[in-house]
């Protein structure tokens, strides 16, 4: 009998940071450069880009600097041929010391800071307040990333991948959200119905990146918008089988749009990371054969939660509808009258055939895929199952939970007319970075699993069908992971 335990609040904290990432506005605000090094030049077109009004001095300034006045297409660049002095400083939101000489730069440093100006020292990582990292420029939308002087050139390859991916197209759907966001506040009184708008405008910015939004888009997503469903809803999303990157885009929507994302023990740590930072996580885990949640508690937290007015996910290893007691939630919302909504996710099996490069269905080898569970409410072997099926040879059976019972199934199922020699395996942590995979045969199969020691949720697999893959090592593992 499994310990009860009762649903707990989580709050997975934000990693830690080399550097706090932030935006400092400039437009219109006054900036100085002092001095005229080889970075000179391109910190006054950034600090200029981004609206300030610039006053550059230097005693003897670079013909690139020279330059830089005639060159610039927003905010302003005095430049001034002499020294700086504390004087230049005051009333200075940012300052700049692109000096060769070390005790120059740290004396404009401790001017500029007592002028109350933020500080940054060109090749000087020391002396700065803030440092700027590589600049991914979709304006309004910046993006801003950082190595914290670790490895610039990785950074600068980092931002190029992002420049690929994003559209310039997006800096017209970002100006027309700034345009529209008074409209849409004024519009909507709700948080929730204003993030319906802003995801919706979203979805439709990604479909058609190249495009300029116009007023025919903020009349459909206004419409939209005031035809959504108001009040709780809950909505079971299957979150894979642990790889993050097998979520589906619906499930990414999903969990950005949670207010409280009640989740199992089997969800991955990193899955949670795509859901809001507001949103509040709950563990209502199940254990195989541990201490669990009561599945009436989970069912009567969804529905009160619901009640109160928030989008509840309720976030499933594998897929909800395969053994995820999905039925039992399902019902419990319909009882209450609140909307349910179900987002399916890539199974174990799948997951796990796709790993190793199964086919279940192997055209010459099966002709039907049956999904069994290893045990029944007790925990124990189902005394209901079909062993004329699982004995047939043209079947694949994947059997899900099955470590406690997968001895006793495999008995009775040669016992029922299985050949002894039917290819078998079982998969450990299906495509999470710790997966291993056991195989033998449906005779000696459970012999190897005691040997191997493994643990983790499994996956049990047997059927003709495997025996295209019967030449790899009996205890497979990928690529740097632990040995067995």
């Amino acid at each position: 009998m499994r310990s009860p335990r009762e649903p707990r609040e989580t709050k997975a904290g934000l990693e830690p940071l080399a550097v706090l990432p932030v935006f400092v506005p400039l437009q219109g605000r006054r900036a100085v450069l002092a001095g005229s090094n080889g970075g000179a030049p391109w910190k006054v077109k950034l600090l200029a880009a981004a609206g300030a009004e610039v006053d550059v001095y230097a005693e003897d300034p670079s013909e690139e600097l020279r330059a830089v006045p005639g060159e610039i297409v927003s905010g302003r660049v005095t430049l001034h041929a002499r020294r700086w002095t504390p004087e230049d400083l005051w009333g200075a939101a940012f300052a700049i010391g692109a000096m060769e000489d070390e005790r120059d730069c740290v004396a404009f440093v401790a001017a500029a800071r007592g002028a109350g100006a933020i500080v940054n020292a060109v090749d000087r990582p020391h002396l700065c307040d803030v440092k700027f990292g590589a600049i991914v420029n979709r304006s309004p939308l910046v993006v801003g990333i950082s190595t914290e002087g670790a490895a610039p050139v990785f950074g600068q390859t980092v931002r190029a991948r992002i420049e690929a991916m994003l559209p310039r197209g997006f800096a017209r759907w970002v100006t027309a959200a700034r345009d529209w966001r008074e409209a849409v506040t004024g519009r909507f009184h709700g948080f929730a119905e204003r993030r319906f708008f802003w995801e919706r405008f979203t979805d439709r910015a990604f479909a058609e990146p190249d495009r300029a939004p116009d007023a025919d888009d903020l009349a459909g997503l206004l419409a939209q918008t005031e035809a959504a469903p108001k009040g709780g809803a809950v909505t079971l999303v299957g979150a894979g089988p642990g790889d993050a990157e097998l979520l589906t885009l619906k499930a990414l929507r999903a969990l950005r749009n949670a207010d409280v994302i009640l989740y199992d023990d089997l969800v991955a740590p990193e899955i949670l990371d795509y859901a809001r930072r507001e949103a509040r996580t709950m563990l209502v885990g199940k254990t195989g054969h541990g201490p669990s949640c009561r599945q009436d508690d989970i069912n009567a937290l969804m529905v009160q939660l619901a009640r109160s007015g928030k989008q509840v996910v309720r976030l499933k290893s594998g897929d909800p509808l395969v053994f995820g007691r999905a039925g039992e939630e399902i019902e419990a919302c319909r009882a209450a009258g609140i909307p349910v909504a179900v987002v399916p996710g890539v199974s174990a099996a799948q997951g796990a055939a796709a790993s190793l490069g199964v086919s279940l269905t192997h055209r010459d080898a099966a002709r039907r895929l049956q999904f069994v569970t290893g045990h029944d409410r007790r925990g124990a072997l189902p005394d209901d199952l079909n062993w004329g099926a699982l004995a047939d040879p043209s079947v694949t059976t994947v059997v899900y939970m099955p470590k406690r019972t997968l001895r006793a199934l495999l008995e009775r199922a040669v016992a029922e007319g299985l050949a002894p020699a039917t290819p078998a395996l079982v998969v450990f942590n299906a495509t999470r970075p710790t997966q291993a995979t056991v195989r033998g045969s449906a005779a000696d199969l459970a012999d190897r699993i005691e040997a191997a020691g493994l643990e983790g949720p499994a996956i049990l697999m047997v059927g003709e069908a495997l025996s295209e893959a019967r030449g790899a090592a009996l205890v497979e593992e990928a690529v740097g992971r632990v040995a067995v």
